[in-house]
C-alpha cells in the first residue's frame, strides 16, 4: 500500500514540478531566480530518490543506509537552498522599507543562529542512521514557518498586493508548517513514520500544486532596462 503511495506521489509530483519549471521559464525565472533554481533542485533530487525510495521496502540494510545518507544529504541541500528563496522573497518584500537593510541582516543572522543551536542541541553521531537530523529539520521547518508567516503579513499589509507572492508564500507555509509536524510525528515513535512520511509528501506536492498556479498564468514584463526590479 505504502509503495503504491509512493508510486502515485512521483507519477503527480515529477509533472507538477516540470510544469512549474516550465511557466517559470516563460519569463518569471528573471523575476526570481531563487525560486527557479529551487524547483530546478528539487526536481533533480525528487528524481534521483524514485528508485531507492520505491525498493526501499525490499531493499538489504546497507542499501537502506546508503538511501538515508542520501537523503539526508539532499535534505541539507534543500534547507539551505530554502532559507536562501525566503530571504530573496523578504528582501524582495521589504524593498519600500527603509530599514531594509538592517531587517535582512537580522534574518539572515537568525538564521544561522537557530541552525547552529539546534544543530549543537540535536547532534549525536552515536544515533543510528543521522537520526539527529530529524528533530534538527523540524526546528528549521518550523523556523522557517515563522519567517513565512512574517513575510505573509508584510505582503498582507502592502497597500500593493502582489497575489503571486502572496501564493508563493502560501504554498511555502503549508510546505514548512508539513515539514515541522511530520519531522515531529517520526521523531515522536517509529510506529507513525509511514505516516509522518505521507505527511510530509501531501505538504509537498500542495505546495508545488500552489506554485503552479501562482506561475501559469501570463508573466509580468519586467521594467524596461533591467534584468530584475530592484
Amino acid at each position: 500500500m505504502q509503495q503504491a503511495l509512493q508510486v502515485c506521489a512521483y507519477l503527480v509530483g515529477v509533472p507538477l514540478e516540470l510544469m512549474v519549471i516550465a511557466a517559470l521559464l516563460r519569463g518569471e525565472y528573471r523575476r526570481y531566480p531563487f525560486i527557479f533554481l529551487y524547483a530546478v533542485v528539487d526536481l533533480l533530487i525528487t528524481i534521483l530518490e524514485i528508485q531507492p525510495a520505491i525498493t526501499y521496502s525490499s531493499a538489504t540494510q546497507a542499501a537502506k543506509k546508503q538511501f538515508a545518507m542520501m537523503y539526508w544529504f539532499n535534505e541539507r541541500i534543500m534547507q539551505v537552498l530554502v532559507f536562501l528563496l525566503v530571504i530573496s522573497l523578504v528582501y524582495r518584500a521589504t524593498r519600500h522599507m527603509r530599514p531594509r537593510r538592517t531587517l535582512l541582516t537580522g534574518t539572515i543572522c537568525g538564521t544561522v543562529l537557530v541552525a547552529a543551536v539546534s544543530l549543537w542541541a540535536h547532534y549525536d553521531p552515536n544515533l543510528p542512521g543521522l537520526r539527529y537530523m530529524t528533530p534538527w529539520t523540524r526546528d528549521l521547518n518550523f523556523y522557517a514557518a515563522i519567517l513565512d508567516l512574517g513575510l505573509w503579513v508584510l505582503l498582507i499589509s502592502s497597500r500593493q498586493k502582489d497575489y503571486k507572492l502572496l501564493l508563493v508564500t502560501g504554498g511555502l507555509g503549508i510546505q514548512f508548517t508539513g515539514g515541522a509536524i511530520g519531522q515531529a510525528l517520526r521523531d515522536m515513535s517509529p510506529v507513525i513514520v509511514t505516516a509522518a512520511s505521507d505527511f510530509l509528501m501531501i505538504a509537498n506536492l500542495a505546495r508545488i500544486y500552489i506554485w503552479w498556479q501562482a506561475f501559469r498564468g501570463q508573466p509580468k514584463p519586467l521594467p524596461s532596462g533591467n534584468a530584475s526590479p530592484k
